[in-house]
């Protein structure tokens, strides 16, 4: 029960205004709620079951690649932030799939969860956790504690985004993952 709540109140404070709460509300603007929080929640389960293991079997096996780690993922949030700018425009019909298209919906979300979420910050946390706490409690803590900080970062972009024009939404979003695609291949040649 401890590694559970610890790992839950750890991994909760590491995902607070991570890149992983723009995603969340970047996607739950265009995917049903519901779609988003159950994408994040397979993959973070997948990513963290497999930290946990990393943490209770090896430790730091990642250590030595973090750096390249960190610049492939920041020029993936570079190619991200290019992306928004471009924009998507949804023809009525492409908007009514992708607003029925559950498996669809899930499906890209947990892969792009999955993949964001490879190297970052939550997974070494978990990984950490996993090496000094039991490994069930540290997998479903680290799980819950992401899923509930994702959610309340859709919760709180569902309401700015009824008060904010679509053109600074976009910008915003567009800005935030170039300063973290910058940071993260700052952070990978530097660390």
């Amino acid at each position: 029960m401890y590694a559970f709540l610890l790992s839950t109140a750890v991994i909760f404070v590491a995902e607070l205004g991570d890149k992983s709460q723009l995603m969340a509300m970047t996607f739950a603007a265009r995917y049903r709620v519901r779609d988003v929080i159950i994408g994040i929640t397979v993959a973070t389960a997948l990513v963290h079951l497999a930290s946990v293991g990393i943490g209770y079997f090896i430790g730091d096996a990642f250590a030595d690649y973090q750096d390249w780690i960190g610049i492939v993922a920041g020029v993936a949030f570079l190619a991200f932030a290019a992306w928004t700018l471009r924009g998507d425009e949804l023809t009525e019909e492409e908007a009514d799939k992708a607003r029925t298209a559950t498996g669809a919906a899930i499906l890209a979300v947990g892969v792009a969860f999955f993949l964001a979420e490879l190297g970052d910050k939550t997974m070494l946390a978990t990984i950490t956790l996993a090496t000094q706490e039991g490994w069930l409690g540290t997998w479903l803590g680290s799980t819950l504690g992401m899923v509930a900080a994702d959610a309340l970062a859709i919760v709180v972009g569902a309401m700015l985004g009824k008060r904010l024009p679509e053109k600074v939404i976009k910008y915003g979003a567009a800005a935030l993952f170039a300063i973290f695609g910058v940071l993260l291949i700052v952070d990978g040649i530097l660390g």
